[in-house]
């Protein structure tokens, strides 16, 4: 997750929320994906969405079966199901995400009985750094959208 956090700060940098995700198999990292969607206007660059990318192209494989993903936020509905469809084996979460979750806050997309494909999911790994840059983060642009 400590991996995770360094992608999310490269997001802070670019003025991008700050989440970041890695997907790691065999214990090492072969992927690494940050928020992007701001810079570059395309909605789907979240930072799971571009770590999956990543790892299907090194990997020569849409399945990451035996791969783990780690993310700094909560995946949205979007990155859900993008992990459902990756075959993703287990799902790291850092922090919950209450407004826009979908591993649980919001709604449980992988918690669905019916999906073809049932991904681990842990949450809690370096909570509090995790939750702290965001709010870091939105502090930050608040104080400057009120100036």
């Amino acid at each position: 997750m400590k991996e995770a956090l360094k992608e999310a700060k490269k997001a802070y940098k670019k003025d991008e929320t700050p989440v970041g995700a890695v997907i790691v198999k065999d214990g090492v990292i072969i992927s690494r994906g940050h928020n992007e969607k701001e810079m570059k206007n395309d909605p789907t660059l979240h930072a799971e969405i571009s770590a999956i990318k990543k790892a299907c192209k090194k990997l020569n494989t849409w399945r990451l079966n035996d791969c783990d993903l780690y993310v700094t936020l909560e995946p949205c509905a979007m990155c859900a199901g993008a992990i459902i469809q990756a075959r993703v084996g287990r799902l790291f979460i850092g922090t919950p995400d209450p407004k826009a979750g979908a591993v649980g806050s919001v709604v449980d997309i992988l918690g669905v009985e019916k999906f073809n494909h049932k991904v681990e999911v842990f949450y809690g790994l370096l909570m509090e750094e995790c939750s702290m840059i965001l709010k870091d983060f939105f502090k930050e642009l608040r104080q400057r959208k009120n100036k």
